[in-house]
């Protein structure tokens, strides 16, 4: 089951396609074939080919969920191609941009890629180095073919040489605040890349969840539970938000809730997006 906003996005290497057939019905919102980091130099050429043959049809019926499709470094000749054969199939509903640095990098891909009429795929930018996380908002804005913006820790955190995970906290609030102010939907978090540490997991998602992020991208589907339970509302974060609409109907100047307390139009906002995602538990 799907919302508005996927919680859940799970990378299936492109070079493998008895894998990204598992992936398509493992439960995530989003499947992500990957052209990039998970397939080989010399097996770049049959993972675009297969993904092709994918996608060539705008809804394949081995297709429940929509597919993103993560190209090669921009700029490149391999990320050249790619953007080439994968970017006017119909079956693709995202681009993943890596290694996004400037402005300029999502507008060339827009204007090869997006037709005229705006339509799709969507644009995905990630950010993995510290040129590309000092220009999020430039990202964010760059075009309107630009859905979504997010970390990828594993090349930032090279790129800062940080060693301790909260070293990379800052960096991910920036992220935040980026898509934020350019009215995106909350970034998902960055992959956990140990798929057996599952109470690792959930800890790094609750941090997550915390500093504003909403849903994460898998490596493996056994991820994606642990990743869903983290990011829904708890039964009391329904109540309360419960509380705070009943009120909102009921009273039209300021909201004061039984037990006293007052709330603003950001509160109820923000309770009307709890109830949203609650509505997957149903």
């Amino acid at each position: 089951m799907t919302t508005a906003h996927p919680l859940t996005w799970l990378y299936a290497p492109g070079d493998r396609p008895e894998v990204v057939a598992k992936a398509l019905h493992a439960g995530a919102d989003v499947v992500i074939v990957d052209l990039e980091d998970a397939v080989a130099p010399d097996r770049k050429e049959y993972a675009r080919s297969a993904t092709a043959e994918l996608l060539s049809e705008p809804h394949p019926s081995p297709v429940p969920v929509p597919v993103h499709v993560r190209v090669n470094t921009l700029g490149t000749p391999l990320g050249d191609a790619d953007l080439r054969v994968i970017a006017p199939l119909p079956g693709v509903a995202g681009l993943r941009l890596p290694k996004v640095t400037s402005r300029a990098d999502v507008i060339r891909v827009a204007e090869r890629a997006v037709p005229a009429d705006g339509g799709s795929p969507s644009l995905h930018a990630l950010v993995e180095s510290a040129l590309g996380l000092e220009h999020a908002f430039a990202i964010a804005t760059a075009h309107p073919a630009l859905h979504g913006l997010s970390l990828g820790e594993a090349d930032l955190r090279a790129d800062l040489g940080v060693r301790e995970d909260a070293g990379l906290d800052w960096a991910r609030s920036r992220v935040v605040v980026a898509a934020r102010a350019a009215g995106l939907a909350p970034p998902g978090q960055s992959v956990h890349p140990d798929i057996r540490d599952l109470d690792g997991l959930a800890a790094s998602c609750a941090r997550g969840r915390a500093l504003g992020f909403l849903g994460r991208a898998a490596i493996h589907p056994r991820q994606l539970p642990v990743i869903e339970r983290a990011y829904l509302p708890t039964a009391e974060e329904i109540e309360r938000a419960e509380e705070i609409t009943k009120a909102a109907a009921t009273d039209e100047g300021a909201l004061a809730l039984p037990d006293g307390r007052f709330v603003d139009r950001a509160v109820v906002e923000g309770a009307q997006r709890v109830l949203s995602l609650a509505r997957r538990l149903r």
